[in-house]
């Protein structure tokens, strides 16, 4: 690995609160209790890099089937960059993904040296900030545990493959700082979103529905429970509909990332109105 005294190895949940603090510093705007949740979904898939027991980087690969995982959390601390600490954090992660597809939602800034690792860019991930009108509906109820298999059943059509074990963590009833909310029509459960608590606002993800007006209904529905704080959507380019009525609305767009994958694409349905997030996919 060249320089003396590096060593890479899989985190514990303490040392990933730590580099969530880091990603706070980076302005990425962490949810409060995303270590927890992110962690479960693959707790070998987080990987710290140290240099004489210093931890100096970050990054995160979560399998999240046999056939696909999602890179994120790709962080060197700024007096550690430029010594290649950075591309061997990368290298051994991925390994850990073994010949599975690789997602990533990366700046622009690095969209060429992911390329130079047989990424392709596919689109981009748009995040949007503002408030929308709180309206409740009775079709709009809490998401219950019975309701954890139907869940997980939207969100791999909509995302194209499955992904319980963190779907389990993200989704689960009675947390504190996020819960899920069910869209319920003739009894049957047709959409859903994920609202957390950040250092700033609120993040809802993902938000799985059959149409941008359902979409809108369970925005509607989290602005009601969250109406003290801007809403944070990170949406797909290609979901100009539900782009142009939060933008239409007065919603900003402070940045974007590129979605690049290595491997086979997964293949998304229209349910698929906001990710989950940038982090895990």
């Amino acid at each position: 690995m060249g320089l003396p005294g590096l060593t890479i190895a899989p985190m514990g949940l303490p040392d990933l609160d730590m580099v969530l603090d880091w990603a706070a510093e980076e302005g990425w705007n962490p949810g409060l209790d995303d270590a927890r949740a992110f962690h479960a979904a693959d707790t070998q898939g987080f990987f710290l890099t140290r240099v004489k027991g210093e931890p100096v980087a970050a990054i995160s690969v979560v399998n999240h089937d046999a056939g696909n995982a999602f890179l994120g959390l790709f962080l060197c601390r700024p007096d550690w960059r430029g010594q290649g600490i950075g591309l061997a954090t990368w290298t051994r992660a991925l390994e850990h993904a073994g010949t599975r597809s690789v997602g990533l939602d990366g700046v622009a800034a690095q969209e060429a040296n992911y390329a130079k690792s047989g990424f392709v860019r596919t689109g981009a991930s748009l995040r949007h900030e503002g408030r929308w009108p709180a309206v409740r509906s009775p079709e709009i109820r809490s998401a219950a545990l019975s309701d954890m298999p139907r869940l997980i059943e939207l969100d791999a059509a909509a995302g194209g493959f499955s992904r319980p074990t963190f779907l389990n963590a993200w989704l689960a009833p009675g947390q504190p700082e996020r819960a899920t909310r069910v869209l319920q029509k003739d009894g049957e459960i047709v959409g859903f979103a994920s609202w957390r608590a950040c250092r700033e606002g609120t993040k809802i993800g993902p938000i799985i529905a059959p149409s941008t007006a359902t979409a809108l209904d369970l925005v509607a529905d989290i602005a009601a429970e969250r109406p003290n704080c801007p809403l944070i959507i990170d949406l797909p380019e290609a979901n100009t509909s539900l782009c142009r009525a939060l933008e239409g609305a007065g919603f900003t767009v402070p940045f974007a990332t590129a979605r690049m994958y290595r491997g086979t694409v997964p293949q998304t349905g229209p349910g698929l109105q906001a990710i989950a997030t940038m982090e895990l996919g």
